[in-house]
């Protein structure tokens, strides 16, 4: 099971023009600062947060309880203009968990109801003892293919169409997508075997003749998962594995005895 918490900024259209439309850049840089502040909250408890529109932005939270939330909750209201409301939800894979949680988040009402501050709800169960299996995935040599030869908005095209490609076919396997900068994307996506990617992958690559890579990390938190999966990345960088998909388990790997929760590389 994956714990989603879908986050939402409570009332935030009519925030943006009331009494008058704000500076553009100014919500920009909000926009921003948010994203970043909850990454380092729930990072410090090896959560990981995505955008998906800014407003509104989608968190893998295993082994994060409510009271965490919660705290989390009121220090977004201390450091901001707004508050935020998040409902989680466990599934088998990432879209149904993101999907229940949403479901359950929108019978609170509008997202632009003015009345609706700081929602926080479980949809179904905490998951403390589940497991993350997110995938690191990489474009092939995007500097030599496309940064250094096509100007800077026409590798930034390229870019979005391997996203909308990745997003549609990860999709079929309700798992999710996110854009984490660079020639780099993030997907949550438990149930999913190397051979689903691998034929995504060839899919892409015959129909925009670009080649993907990826780490797959499996783990007991999103920050678990997300750090094997960067592993997993460099072995194919390193040709220690002789094909495009690499998969770590943590289960896999040996706690150090010199301090809890550091992963040792095995010996290849």
């Amino acid at each position: 099971m994956i714990q989603i918490t879908v986050i939402q900024i409570d009332n935030y259209g009519p925030w943006t023009v009331t009494p008058n439309p704000r500076r553009e850049s100014d919500l920009q840089a909000l926009q921003s600062r948010l994203y970043a502040d909850l990454n380092l909250m729930f990072g410090s408890h090896k959560g990981l947060v995505f955008y998906t529109r800014f407003d509104n932005l989608i968190a893998i939270t295993n082994g994060i309880d409510l009271l965490t939330h919660k705290r989390i909750q009121e220090s977004i209201r201390n450091r901001y203009p707004f508050t935020v409301s998040m409902v989680i939800a466990s599934a088998e894979t990432p879209y149904e968990a993101q999907k229940l949680a949403t479901k359950t988040l929108q019978e609170y009402g509008s997202a632009q109801d003015e009345n609706r501050r700081e929602v926080l709800d479980v949809a179904n169960e905490l998951v403390m003892d589940g497991y993350v299996q997110i995938a690191h995935i990489d474009i092939n040599n995007i500097t030599g293919t496309l940064t250094d030869i096509v100007s800077a908005y026409d590798t930034y095209v390229n870019v979005n169409r391997v996203k909308l490609a990745l997003m549609e076919e990860l999709l079929n396997y309700n798992a999710l997508m996110f854009f984490i900068g660079g020639d780099n994307f993030m997907s949550p996506s438990n149930g999913m075997s190397e051979e689903d990617f691998i034929d995504i992958f060839n899919k892409i690559n015959e129909k925009y003749g670009i080649e993907l890579k990826a780490g797959i990390g499996i783990g007991k938190t999103a920050e678990d998962a997300s750090n094997l999966a960067d592993l997993g990345l460099e072995k194919i960088r390193g040709k220690v594995v002789n094909k495009n998909v690499c998969t770590l388990r943590q289960d896999d790997f040996l706690e150090s005895k010199m301090g809890v929760g550091k992963i040792y590389h095995p010996q290849v």
